[in-house]
């Protein structure tokens, strides 16, 4: 038996036997439909695997993580990847831990960067919290979370978090919907993000072994958000043309990362660690997500592509230049000898190497509460008496 169609039936008899939901944080939850399965559990509401089927028909894990759940609890409390979470109360960054809403200082922690800056929610984010499973069958699950005032942001916040797996629309689809809530009067920052690592490739062959080779198309990421030497934005919108940041015409993510240096990731950094404004055709509102935002695909392994549609106002691509080769691959992802980019057989992919992952962050303009020249409050600013904070993201899955 596949591990696909091993862990379609494990799931379908999992959700059968939770009618009453597990309080432990590291149980496992899958859902499934035909061509599609998803695995997560409470820790983060965090996604642990996703497989699809690839061009031989053989099913893959497409999501990077850890095969045993505690694992992501020792990760969290060392090196602090953020495989698979949602990431909150505010994702990315946010310069020196202040920003003022309607004339109100706050000040969250400092966690990155010696101090000069927060980083996905300060030290105790969204991430490492543990969520509430309301509601799951066999296609969808539902996690929530009470924020009570987490790490000094104002305000209280409920967050739903619904995963659902479909078989066709026209393509198998793992669907993403944060709903954020606000409680009280005190309007706040919200800014939510799933961060899932993925490699289509899903290490099958020596390519595979990173996301050098795959093909990434973001026809409507023109501009971007600049950023200084600890990835903080210096408040100036730059134009993609010209540079190694320019994805509006597929394009290989190796083709040009070489050039992708201190501007775009980082002091002593080399790859692609940046938030990509979206202006969508005319057609669609700022936040249409009739037409994908995102492709990637891996042409030259697995054959899967990956289209990402989003009512998000920008991507943040992180190439996983930190990678280095000290966190292990998935049991399902290691597939015995593969052979290597110039012939002959390598080793089993077992470490997660420099390259080896991209994460696509589906969100508002990153720190876009301290440039208010922007106008992007009407996005990120809730309080009690307005709309709730909704970050929905699909992710179809085909072929090549």
């Amino acid at each position: 038996m596949s591990i696909f169609m091993a862990s379609l039936l494990l799931g379908s008899s999992t959700i059968a036997a939770l009618a009453q939901y597990s309080d432990n944080p590291l149980q496992k939850y899958t859902i499934s439909v035909p061509g599609i399965n998803a695995t997560f559990i409470p820790y983060g509401a965090r996604l642990t695997n996703l497989y699809v089927l690839d061009k031989n028909g053989n099913s893959q894990d497409v999501a990077l993580g850890y095969d045993e759940p505690a694992d992501y609890i020792s990760d969290d409390q060392s090196v602090h990847t953020y495989f698979g979470p949602v990431i909150g109360r505010y994702a990315n960054r946010i310069k020196n831990g202040t920003f003022t809403v309607r004339g109100v200082t706050s000040h969250v922690p400092e966690n990155e960067h010696e101090g000069h800056n927060t980083l996905h929610g300060g030290n105790l984010g969204y991430d490492q919290r543990n969520w509430t499973v309301v509601s799951a069958n066999a296609t969808s699950i539902t996690f929530s979370l009470l924020d009570a005032g987490y790490e000094g942001f104002p305000g209280r916040v409920v967050t739903y978090a619904t995963y659902t797996v479909s078989a066709g629309r026209p393509a198998p689809a793992w669907t993403s919907r944060l709903v954020s809530i606000p409680l009280d009067d005190e309007p706040t920052p919200i800014m939510l993000c799933n961060h899932v690592y993925w490699n289509l490739g899903a290490y099958v062959s020596g390519a595979g072994s990173t996301v050098l080779n795959h093909t990434l198309h973001m026809p409507y990421a023109a501009r971007y958000i600049a950023i200084d030497n600890i990835e903080v934005p210096t408040g100036t919108i730059g134009v993609v043309e010209g540079t190694p940041l320019d994805f509006t015409a597929p394009k290989q993510i190796g083709r040009d990362i070489a050039q992708a240096t201190d501007n775009t990731c980082g002091y002593g950094c080399t790859g692609y660690d940046n938030a990509f404004i979206l202006d969508r055709p005319r057609s669609g509102g700022p936040e249409s997500r009739d037409v994908p935002m995102l492709t990637l695909a891996d042409g030259k392994g697995t054959g899967i592509r990956m289209d990402v549609f989003t009512n998000q106002r920008s991507l943040q691509i992180y190439s996983c230049n930190n990678m280095n080769g000290s966190i292990p691959v998935k049991t399902s992802q290691q597939h015995g000898s593969v052979e290597g980019p110039e012939g002959g057989k390598t080793g089993q992919a077992k470490y997660v190497e420099k390259y080896g992952c991209v994460v696509i962050e589906t969100q508002q303009w990153i720190d876009g509460i301290n440039h208010s020249e922007w106008g992007q409050d009407e996005y990120q600013v809730f309080a009690a008496d307005s709309d709730p904070a909704v970050v929905w993201a699909r992710y179809e899955f085909g072929l090549l």
